[in-house]
């Protein structure tokens, strides 16, 4: 099953805790996450990227700098920029936020409805969510140049042969760069490992 397909599934799960939208924002680097996605209305996300919120979102420093689940409301960070309240008007009355996984590589997750605060047990099943969305989506360790610059050629539509002699290197020499970025990607196919380079990334 394919990296999309499994996070697939597991936004299915967050709609329908979540009737007001969620946000996802996994393995947050260098404050850009891997993975993002969004069914926040469309016209709130759209003022809150033109306006920069995410610099300013006390949820956001909540999740950078804590490793839990709590619900908006009770998130003790000063929101000089209002953008909760910016937030409600279009909707986004009640919600909770979630993060997981180190500070070098945070996944956070923020889910809303409209009608009421969520419930404890509700509370449980997004962290358990947010967990298995940060696990699921863990790239994998770097690759070397070598590995880069063998899957590359395989991307570009080179032959073994063609590609050992654009490299300078033995065809067997190639084909070990291959088997070496088939096993640092857990891949069983250069196919494979060329989806997962993609998806991670790495290419």
């Amino acid at each position: 099953m394919s990296l999309e397909k499994r996070l697939a599934d597991l936004y299915s799960e967050l709609t329908q805790l979540a009737p007001g939208g969620y946000t996802v924002g996994l393995h947050i680097r260098f404050a850009s996450p891997l993975v993002y996605s969004s069914t926040y209305p469309s016209d709130w996300v759209e003022y809150y990227n033109m306006n920069s919120y995410y610099l300013r979102d006390p949820l956001v420093f909540w999740g950078i700098g804590t490793a839990g689940t709590t619900r908006w409301s009770e998130i003790p960070l000063p929101d000089p920029f209002g953008v909760l309240k910016k937030a409600a008007a279009h909707g986004l009355l009640y919600g909770a936020v979630s993060s997981y996984g180190p500070v070098t590589s945070r996944s956070i997750v923020g889910v809303s409805r409209a009608d009421r605060e969520l419930l404890d047990a509700e509370l449980e099943i997004l962290s358990d969510i947010t967990a298995r969305l940060h696990i699921e989506a863990k790239p994998p360790s770097e690759l070397t140049k070598a590995q880069i610059e063998a899957l590359q050629c395989i991307a570009n539509g080179d032959r073994h042969t063609a590609a050992a002699a654009k490299l300078g290197i033995s065809e067997s020499a190639f084909k070990a760069r291959l088997t070496s970025a088939r096993l640092r990607l857990e891949a069983r196919t250069t196919s494979e490992a060329l989806r997962k380079a993609r998806e991670y990334r790495l290419l």
